[in-house]
């Protein structure tokens, strides 16, 4: 059973926030595109262990087979651990995996991959010290250590995010591809989301990505879709794998979607960019619904699932 929209893209991939704490303030975060609380220190309530855990075996239950653990930053979390071999072990499910900006993975990512994390997604925007220190107000060393990690513990595909900002990291693209290369990570990059970042902030930093898209295209040994991933290009190039992410100004981004999310403090969220249609499931989970209760409110969360641009 695979639950199908109304535009007939089926809902295969789930992305729970498990906090929405962070150990750096990258400026560019989307936030997973939800609405933090007015508390003095811009954090939700989150969700509880065995909460996070029955709403993923939920979701698998449903037909969804791909997890992929997000924040703020999932490894401040203690029980992160917990977290990831509760949902491991949900029969049914393929592929869990992590979005991390990587400065806690050197302590982590062995422990990660024995609770059943399979691969990750690391932030690294830059190899430049200063650069990335301004943009998150981290050390790099942190992060590079991290790689490192997740790539010995055997995560499998390591992936880069490098989010391109226009005259800030755009000239960092070749020494990224060869980092990638020489690491055996996979490099995405990603164009700036408008979401949680103000107007200002976009239009300044904002870079479309179709002249680096025609550079891989002139270098890539084979050019691949990813047809369950917004129709998401991927170049292989010599001996590294470069990934494209156009967002929302991309037509085929929305048309090929097949997410939902779980905000940190356990609201279903139907689409990244729209917080008028999200529906509340922690609530009547905490007061005691049943499987069958919170099962519907996915399927109507996969209902009001609609492209946000449709190219229209």
């Amino acid at each position: 059973m695979v639950l199908v929209d109304n535009c007939g893209r089926p809902l295969l991939n789930l992305r729970v926030a498990i906090t929405s704490r962070c150990n750096l303030s990258c400026v560019y975060c989307h936030k997973e595109g939800e609405e933090i609380g007015s508390c003095s220190k811009g954090i939700t309530e989150e969700m509880k262990l065995d909460e996070i855990i029955r709403i993923a075996r939920i979701s698998v239950k449903l037909g969804i087979s791909r997890i992929k653990i997000t924040g703020g930053e999932p490894l401040v979390r203690d029980d992160v651990c917990e977290i990831i071999r509760g949902i491991a072990s949900i029969p049914g499910l393929k592929d869990l995996s992590m979005a991390t900006n990587g400065t806690m993975l050197k302590l982590k990512a062995k422990d990660l991959k024995e609770c059943g994390l399979k691969r990750v997604n690391i932030s690294l925007p830059t190899l430049d010290p200063c650069v990335y220190s301004n943009l998150t107000n981290g050390k790099i060393e942190n992060v590079l250590s991290g790689v490192k990690a997740a790539i010995n513990a055997g995560l499998d595909p390591v992936k880069l995010n490098m989010v391109v900002l226009k005259n800030t990291n755009v000239k960092d693209i070749p020494e990224m591809i060869r980092f990638a290369r020489k690491t055996g990570a996979i490099l995405q990059l990603i164009e700036l989301d408008p979401i949680n970042v103000n107007e200002k902030y976009y239009s300044i930093y904002h870079r479309f990505l179709d002249d680096q898209e025609e550079i891989l295209k002139n270098e890539a040994i084979k050019v691949e879709t990813r047809p369950f991933m917004h129709n998401r290009r991927i170049y292989r190039l010599e001996n590294v794998t470069v990934e494209i992410v156009h967002p929302i100004e991309n037509r085929e981004f929305c048309m090929h979607c097949t997410r939902l999310r779980v905000t940190s403090d356990g609201t279903l969220k139907p689409c990244l960019m729209k917080n008028d249609n999200t529906i509340n499931i922690i609530e009547p989970l905490r007061m005691g619904a049943s499987d069958r209760e919170l099962e519907s409110m996915f399927v109507r969360a996969n209902e009001i699932r609609t492209p946000y641009n449709t190219g229209d």
